[in-house]
């Protein structure tokens, strides 16, 4: 075989193995049932009131009502907990309080009670692997998903909404570009995931999308992952999952959904990627989109 060929053929038997262990972890997943909760997940950005607004009635029809602000991803965590606290008891919320959990906390099983019986949780933006490096598989995360699964709404902006989906993206690339020329390229294995919160399994979601022209890294994504689609929601734009896996658009701007569930993908010697019949839907406010059946509704 000629070298661009070899890289074609071990590119196409990477996505077969994953798209085996798709199945096979979506068939264990049938298993479990279907979280009676919602996910809420924002773009980042400004956040609209009536946005925000809409988040705080949906976590008063859940357990106590309560609101769970968690702010480590941020570099200042505490006087970001205590702004979303503010922002949010502004907005009529009943009970609110914030943690900023270290690994060490996380994994103490007492602390995952101070979350139990809240209607809403919340993460902030920042840098998503701070999220995860602090709670990813701890009693606070497992605390987190059953109360998903009992009704719950859980939230995030920015690096809070990329920490939503099983498969996410960190915001780094193998290249090591000069600043402000970050994510130039659409080529195969550039860019960097890590395992997220897996509250969502058929979608990987990126933030800032539009105004920060963020095509490129998601459409590189999503060539290599044929079993997701990609979602990019910009700034002041949210959607609401819904435990059926359709989503709603609200806010100001655009969704963009990328699907190469039927794409033909081919990769060069040098990693650039050539994609055929790749789907692009953009929603806007008010429309709906189907995660099963990969369709706008």
């Amino acid at each position: 075989m000629k070298p661009g060929r070899i890289g074609t053929f071990r590119y196409f038997i990477s996505i077969f193995l994953v798209v085996i262990l798709f199945l096979l972890a979506n068939h264990l997943a049938q298993a479990q049932p279907r979280p009676k909760g919602y996910l809420f997940i924002i773009g980042g950005g400004n956040r609209p009131e009536s946005m925000m607004k809409r988040f705080v009635e949906m976590a008063s029809r859940s357990g106590s009502g309560r609101i769970v602000v968690l702010p480590m991803a941020s570099a200042t965590p505490d006087e970001t907990g205590r702004s979303l606290v503010e922002e949010f008891k502004q907005l009529g919320a009943r009970e609110v309080a914030y943690y900023n959990f270290t690994r060490k906390e996380a994994e103490n099983y007492s602390n995952a009670r101070l979350l139990a019986e809240s209607g809403g949780i919340f993460f902030s933006g920042g840098v998503q692997t701070r999220i995860t490096e602090a709670i990813l598989d701890t009693p606070i995360h497992n605390m987190i998903k059953e109360l998903y699964q009992k009704g719950a709404v859980v939230g995030g902006t920015s690096a809070g909404a990329a920490a939503m989906s099983e498969l996410m993206i960190t915001g780094d690339e193998v290249r090591k570009p000069e600043e402000g020329h970050e994510f130039e390229t659409i080529e195969a294995g550039n860019v960097i995931v890590a395992r997220g919160l897996g509250l969502i399994k058929s979608a990987i979601i990126d933030q800032h999308f539009a105004t920060r022209k963020r095509h490129n890294r998601l459409i590189s994504l999503i060539a290599g992952h044929p079993e997701i689609v990609g979602v990019g929601i910009d700034e002041s734009t949210a959607i609401i999952v819904n435990p059926d896996e359709t989503f709603e658009v609200i806010g100001h701007r655009n969704v963009i959904v990328y699907d190469s569930g039927r794409a033909r993908v081919e990769v060069r010697s040098d990693r650039a990627l050539s994609i055929r019949n790749l789907v692009m839907h953009i929603l806007l406010e008010g429309e709906r989109y189907d995660l099963k059946k990969r369709k706008p509704l």
